[in-house]
This record gives C-alpha cells, structure tokens and sequence, in this order.
C-alpha cells in the first residue's frame, strides 16, 4: 500500500551507478540512498539490474550519479502510482558525446486509490437522500400521524443543560438580569455549538481510527496542513466558546464563583486523570508504569486550557453584567475585558521569546525545524526547537510521545510531543478565540445579523495575521504553520476556519433552521462519552476485525467509516434516551 515497484536497468559501463530519491513534502532534505545499480556486463551485453519501493503517497525527486566520484547523471522528478510497476532505463544517449539518458516506463499502470473515496461518499449520498425523502414525508399529515402513533418518540430537546460546556441561547449579557426574567425565560440549547462539536469529534475519530490509511488523514509530517490538523483546535475553540456562554449562565442561576470555580478545579482534574491514565498510547510498550508514562496528551491539554480559559474568564464574568456604555458600543464585547486581552497577550509573548530567544545545546537559536534529515542533515537532534528541549528538559524523554509524525518523512529520531508544555500556551490563545466567539453571541443575543457579521470580520482579520506570518507560503513564511509545534500562525488560521465555519452552522440551524445539525448533533452532545470511548474500544469488534487484505485502502476505509458510524449511532441511542456523560 503507497508503493510502487521501481526496476533499474543500467547499461553503462563501470563503475556502477547509486538511485537516490528525496520526497515531494520533505523541505530541504538530504537525497536517501535506495540501491546500487551494477554496472551492465558487456561481454554479455546484460544490463545491471536493482529492485526498489518508491513511495507513492508524495512526488520523489530521483538522482542517479556514479559510484565512483560522485558525478550526477540524471534527475527525475515523478510521481508513482500505487501498486504500479515502473522501469527506468539508463543508457548512453550518444557514443560520441558521452550523454546519458534516463527513460522511465511503465510496465502495468496504478490503480486509482481514492476511488472507495468516491464510492463511500456516494453511500452516504444515498442514506443522506433517503433521510431527506423520509423526512418530507413526515410533512404528510396521514404518514405523520401513523408514524408517532406507532413510534410515540419522547421530546429530547428539553434536556438539562446546567454543565459547563452546555450553551443556551438566553445566555445573553444583554438581558434583563432580574432572578424572576431567567426563571421564566425558555432555555432553549444553540444547537449550532454542538453540531460544530460534534462535527469536530467524528473527523478526529475517523482520523485516529485510521483514516483508511490515506495520507491527507493523518497529520502533516511538519509545516502545513492536512485533514487530521483541523478537528483537534477547532475543539478547543468550542470548548472556549461554551464556556462564555456557559459561566454567564450558571452566575446568573445564583451559583457563587467559587462554587463554579471548583467545578472547573473538578472537571480540569478529571479530564487530566482520564487522560494519563485511561487514554495514554504507551499501553503499546506495556503495562503502564512511571518509567514510560505519557506525560502530556490531548484530554491532558484540554483539560489545562479549559482551566487557565474558565479561570480567567470567571475572574472578569459577572452575573449582573448588563450593556456595555463605553465611548466604543461596537466593541462592547472586548473592551469590558481588556484585562484578559493583556493576560492572553502576556502569554503569546512569553511564546515568542521562548521559541525564538531560548537557548538550545547544538542547535541555532529559533528553530523551528523537524530535524532529522530537514534542513539538510544539519540539525539532526533538534526537533521542534525550543519546544522540543523544553519538554525533554522538564519532562524526560521516557514520558512524551514517541512517534512524532516527523518521523516517518524526516526521519527523526529524537522524542517529540505534540502535545506539549510550550505548545499550550498557544492552546490557552486558541480557546479564548473561541471564547471571543461566545461572547459576541451574547451581547448580540437576537440579533443574527450582527453576530454573523462579527464571525466574518473575525474569520478575516485571523486570515489576514495568518498571511502575513506565513507569508502565504508553506515553508518560507515567518512563523509557518504547524501542528506539532502549535505555531501562532497555525492558531490564527485555525481561528480563521473555525470562525467562518461556526457562522455557516449558526445561520443553517439556528438562524434558517434549515438543518438540524443531525448527525453530528448526537456526538457534539455526548463528546467526551465518544472520544474516551472510541480510544478504549479501538481495537474491539465490531470496531475493528481482521482484515482480508490489510493493504488495501478500500478495507481499511470500510472498516474506519463503519466504526466512526458505529460512534454517531451509539451517539444517537444516548441522545433519545437522554443519557449525557457529564464530567
């Protein structure tokens, strides 16, 4: 699976030839040896054969030079198909002259693996189709009346929604703060939140399930962005926009702060235990012990920016907060909290200087490079700069992550976490993005227009800042994007994304009602039931089964699809019979 054969025939003279070949998405990376090439036989007139797998997945650049004095011949640039069988004739072009010439042939073409793609979205197509058929039928008065006589569903939009994380709509700063006004207000939950959460959740399950092996579903091997690179912050930033909502409203319930401070110590504290303990990959090296515990990791990042998020956010919340009378109205929702732009401005800076001024042994001040074989073998034991010696320093090497996604492409061996220490600082800024976008909600409660305006204004001003840190370019900006590393430039375009995206989702549920936000509703309501779940259960049936050809994308697909459905469906039973994982 993402490979091709690649036969070398050489039929020049001694002293023998050396294939080397560089991928398409390693930036300035070093050629990697695939094979020596004999030289041909001429008593016989046998050409020198050698057999090699190329890689697929990326363009390789391939560079034939001379065993002897190192003299480059040719240089091909190509990309192979999977599964296709290739031949590269070496040869002398003129007697004369002395050229040599490189001819690549194909000998039995590739399959064409993003056709299950295609296929899978046509399923799903057609269950969307009959989905939207049965739901216009339900319009009729005769089949509507015969389905809820023989089904008689129980209404589940009037759930509980007291816990952190849970927004409502009459969360508004604007409103009448009286006791007797929130009594009788309805609560009515923005569904559009948890649609976008839930949107969020089951392309990160899809993802860690495997992504049907595909590799624009699993994280980028540095700088730049894939599939798998936008669910993980696009959760944060939710996660930042219900804890506006959600703080306001537990105030104005009559909750003391340090009522609701302690829950936020509680669920911080649960969601960091579960972390290290339940969902931790070293249980791949063996029973858990202190010697190679993880120490960071995704619900252990959550549930510390949820901390620092709600903390500093409870600091500035109050439950009588009413509208803003300032000499600025159409910043009501920043300048009554220039405090926490200050702590959060702090925090980038203290990024910044860390990432740029700290010194790190045997590597040039402000890298930000993967090592390995990057930057052309210079910095082999430099991954992640400053962010990587930070965690190795204060953590040890035994306790994070032990297979960076810059492993594969850039051949780096040093331990790297994504998930770590210098990163979540920038985690803090990306959730109080989100958080921004929850109070905009509030202080233009009813008011759609101006929320979807202000969603806009945000989404551009995170793009342009993006722009001008990356200079538009994957590799050569000033801060380029990148998840291993939680750049600020990757922070900003996500914001960017996610702000546009919650304005879609917000105006086809909760403006237009156009959609329900089904089915990614059921999961974005029951989150951490799903992403525990599908970690702890990954390896069980039916989630995962015996494959009859485990280098096939269409299997692997089918059966990460089938288990991601499995989740949503599981979602959906909890969600009609009301059963909600609070922590």
């Amino acid at each position: 699976m993402d490979q091709a054969l690649l036969l070398v025939r050489n039929e020049l003279p001694a002293p023998g030839l050396n294939l080397a070949a560089r991928s398409g998405s390693c930036h300035q990376c070093l050629y990697q040896l695939l094979a020596f090439v004999p030289p041909s036989n001429e008593s016989l007139r046998i050409p020198g054969t050698a057999s090699v797998m190329v890689d697929t997945q990326h363009p390789l650049t391939l560079l034939l030079n001379s065993s002897v004095g190192d003299r480059d011949l040719c240089k091909i640039q190509y990309h192979f198909g999977e599964f296709g069988n290739y031949s590269l004739v070496v040869k002398t072009q003129s007697t004369s002259t002395q050229t040599v010439s490189c001819d690549l042939i194909i000998n039995e073409g590739p399959i064409n693996s993003y056709l299950p793609i295609l296929f899978a979205f046509l399923v799903y197509m057609g269950i969307l189709a009959i989905l939207i058929a049965g739901r216009l039928l339900m319009k009729i008065d005769p089949v509507r009346n015969w389905v809820y006589k023989k089904l008689n569903p129980r209404a589940t939009d009037r759930m509980i929604n007291s816990e952190l994380g849970s927004p409502n709509t009459t969360d508004s700063i604007n409103c009448d703060p009286t006791p007797q006004s929130w009594s009788t207000g309805s609560r009515q939950r923005l569904r559009s939140l948890d649609t976008f959460r839930g949107l969020s959740l089951v392309i990160m399950v899809f993802v860690n399930y495997g992504g049907g092996k595909y590799w624009f579903f699993k994280h980028e091997s540095w700088n730049g962005l894939t599939v798998a690179d936008l669910v993980f912050p696009w959760f944060v930033f939710i996660m930042g926009t219900s804890i506006a909502l959600a703080l306001g409203s537990m105030l104005r319930w009559g909750s003391s702060k340090w009522k609701v401070l302690r829950k936020i110590l509680w669920r911080s504290f649960v969601l960091i235990l579960l972390g290290i303990i339940v969902v931790n990959p070293n249980y791949c090296l063996g029973p858990l012990s202190w010697d190679n515990l993880r120490i960071p990791g995704v619900l252990q990042r959550l549930g510390f920016t949820y901390l620092v998020v709600a903390a500093l956010e409870l600091l500035f919340t109050r439950a009588d907060s009413g509208t803003w009378e300032g000499r600025f109205p159409a910043l009501q929702d920043i300048l009554p909290y220039w405090p926490q732009w200050i702590f959060i401005l702090v925090l980038e800076t203290i990024w910044l200087c860390l990432t740029f001024l700290l010194p790190v042994p045997d590597c040039p001040r402000g890298y930000l490079g993967p090592g390995g074989i990057g930057d052309f073998g210079k910095y082999p034991n430099c991954t992640g700069g400053a962010a990587g010696y930070i965690d190795r320093l204060l953590l040890g090497e035994k306790h994070m992550y032990q297979h960076p996604s810059s492993g594969v492409i850039y051949q780096s061996t040093m331990p790297y976490d994504p998930e770590g220490i210098l990163g979540t600082i920038n985690s803090i800024v990306m959730a109080f993005l989100g958080m921004q976008a929850g109070k905009i909600t509030l202080f233009y409660k009813d008011q759609p227009k101006q929320i979807m305006s202000r969603f806009i204004i945000w989404g551009i001003v995170m793009g342009i800042i993006s722009a001008i840190l990356t200079k538009c370019s994957k590799e050569e900006g000033f801060i380029p994007i990148n998840k291993n590393l939680w750049s600020i430039s990757y922070v900003t375009t996500m914001s960017c994304f996610a702000f546009i995206l919650l304005l879609l989702i917000y105006y086809l549920v909760d403006v237009k009602k156009w959609w329900s936000g089904a089915p990614f509703l059921y999961p974005g309501m029951n989150s951490i039931l799903v992403y525990i779940g599908h970690q702890v259960f990954a390896n069980y049936f039916p989630f995962k089964w015996k494959m009859q050809d485990s280098q096939s994308h269409a299997e692997h697909l089918t059966q990460n699809l089938t288990a991601t459905t499995l989740w949503v469906i599981i979602s959906y039973i909890l969600y009609r019979r009301r059963i909600f994982w609070k922590i």
